[in-house]
């Protein structure tokens, strides 16, 4: 199942309106002077008045959610807070009431009967999204690695959820993305809401349509082990919409926020497809060099051998949902200069989608040095670079110790990459990754004193 569709924002609801008018005057925050400022999206609208803002649901009803009643919304917001508390306690404060009293008065948490309720959280700078962050060059492979494994923490502590996930969840998101995507394939005569632009189609058909049969044949070939995971433990209440826009930096630390909270179906997912998420975000920005440190830090942190086989149709999955959502954002522009951006990323999004179906052959790399900085850099750039998104698994040896050298063989007998980093001058190192690397029927790539290979030239 999908989020709500990317159609035209809607018009307030006329049963909340003398909510949003309280939530719209400085003089109920307690300001003497300033001003209330509202960012509005399809679910919600959130009032930002001095250091707090206040987030309202729209009585609004989506194939996905229904707000359409006082109480659907009050438990909306009991589980808004409770489940982003998990990554963001600080940022989630309270679920505060809107009432009304016999004078007909509007408070917060005061007497007389509940009119709305709404999530309090503490206000950051929309300089510190990371979606923001991302085009200002602000985001540094140290940020990512944090982020990985923050994310990987709060994966190892999120609630399995063996109900939700597997092969049949996986299928209906497939199916879900080819009738959005659909929308977008179709001639208009005119403008259409969240539909194809005036004169011909957004997307091209037929890639829309073998993408959807690429997708359903390596579902296919893969549902064996996706059910397997779910019955492991791999499916959890996750975030289920970790993009760069619901990531900010709060105190010097990367915190995740807005997580999905009105569905089960879209939060109850295997953890891989809540990171490819953003392992896509990055890639389609061309920094697969912040992917690579992002996912290495989850690795390292909570490693998962089926990362090679499933994470491909993950991702494909991924850029297909935000291919529609970009598609519709085209559509909705009333500036027709500003149409062909929007056009030209839901493009690429549908490309990439169909290309993660697709990695390249696995590499064994095998690269010497210090373990200082200037090694640490080198490596990244190499795994980085290597094959497929997100790029390699780096793995620092000690000596014979057994588990990195398991982990080497399983990654590459599942399709995915490995870069070695051995001690300077360790020669048993280097014949033993030369022995693993014919064992897989493939040359070991070794490049130990110098950084000129031909394949560490930046992703695109």
């Amino acid at each position: 199942m999908t989020a709500p569709p990317a159609d035209p924002l809607p018009a307030d609801p006329p049963d909340q309106q003398a909510a949003i008018a309280f939530l719209s005057r400085p003089a109920s925050y307690g300001l003497a002077g300033g001003r209330v400022e509202r960012i509005a999206s399809h679910c919600s609208i959130v009032f930002l008045a001095a250091d707090r803002a206040y987030k309202l649901k729209r009585a609004i009803r989506y194939a996905a959610l229904d707000y359409t009643t006082l109480a659907a919304r009050r438990a909306a917001c009991e589980a808004e807070l409770t489940l982003n508390r998990r990554t963001a306690p600080a940022l989630y404060l309270a679920v505060r009431r809107i009432t009304r009293d016999e004078a007909g008065r509007l408070a917060f948490d005061g007497p007389g009967e509940t009119l709305d309720c709404v999530v309090m959280m503490r206000r950051f700078a929309q300089a510190d999204l990371l979606d923001a962050m991302a085009p200002a060059g602000a985001l540094t492979p140290a940020l990512m690695r944090a982020l990985g494994a923050g994310i990987a923490r709060f994966h190892l502590a999120a609630a399995r959820r063996p109900d939700h996930g597997g092969s049949a969840a996986v299928a209906r998101v497939i199916a879900d993305n080819a009738r959005e995507l659909a929308r977008f394939t179709r001639p208009a005569d005119g403008p259409a809401p969240g539909g194809p632009a005036p004169g011909g189609p957004l997307l091209d058909g037929e890639a829309v349509a073998a993408l959807g049969r690429r997708a359903e044949a390596s579902l296919a070939s893969l549902a064996p082990l996706l059910d397997r995971r779910r019955a492991s433990g791999w499916v959890r209440r996750c975030h289920g919409d970790l993009r760069l826009a619901n990531i900010c930096l709060f105190r010097g630390r990367p915190t995740l926020f807005d997580c999905i909270e009105f569905s089960d179906e879209i939060g109850c997912i295997d953890t891989l497809h809540d990171l490819a998420f953003l392992l896509m975000d990055l890639e389609l920005r061309g920094r697969r060099d912040l992917a690579n440190a992002l996912f290495n830090a989850d690795q390292d942190a909570a490693p998962d051998p089926d990362w090679p086989r499933a994470l491909p149709l993950f991702l494909s999955l991924r850029a297909a949902t935000r291919c529609y959502a970009l598609a519709g954002k085209a559509c909705r522009q009333t500036d027709p200069a500003e149409m062909p951006a929007f056009a030209a990323a839901a493009r690429a999004h549908l490309a990439a989608s169909r290309r993660f179906l697709d990695p390249a052959p696995p590499r064994l790399m095998f690269l010497a040095g210090p373990d200082d900085a200037a090694t640490r850099a080198r490596a990244a750039r190499r795994a980085a670079a290597a094959s497929s998104p997100p790029g390699a698994r780096i793995l620092r040896l000690a000596g014979a110790e057994g588990p990195r050298w398991r982990e080497a063989a399983a990654t590459l007998a599942a399709g995915g990459s490995v870069l070695l980093v051995a001690s300077p001058g360790d020669a048993p190192a280097r014949a033993r990754a030369a022995a693993l690397a014919a064992g897989q029927g493939m040359r070991l790539d070794a490049d130990a004193d110098t950084d000129t290979d031909t394949n560490d030239a930046p992703p695109a």
